[in-house]
């Protein structure tokens, strides 16, 4: 039974080792060895390893890694812009997600 991780609760580190956990757990369960998902994403075999050993790695390597274990659909909810639901979810933010510029 999968347990969902909520990262709002982890540091990052621990989001880097999860999402590792996460492509791993992919990989096998599309019967890959990692020989196999390096040629198949492009990423070096030394990449994947280190990867999944220590969560880190590119931005573009782990895009890769994950259209090759078909897993775009993980990659579309990343840093949306905020959707809200309710006049009290406007209110809440304050404005925040639409406002531009550099926060200091």
């Amino acid at each position: 039974m999968d347990i969902k991780i909520s990262f709002n609760m982890l540091s990052s580190g621990e989001i880097l080792t999860e999402l590792s956990a996460r492509l791993k757990s992919r990989r096998l369960a599309r019967n890959l060895t990692q020989n196999g998902l390096a040629r198949r994403s492009g990423v070096s075999l030394g990449t994947l390893k280190k990867f999944e050993r220590t969560g880190l790695i590119s931005l573009a390597s782990f895009v890769r890694l994950s259209l090759a274990v078909r897993d775009e659909v993980a990659l579309e909810g990343l840093l949306l812009e905020e959707e809200f639901r309710t006049l009290d979810d406007v209110l809440k933010a304050g404005g925040k997600s639409r406002k531009r510029g550099r926060v200091t």
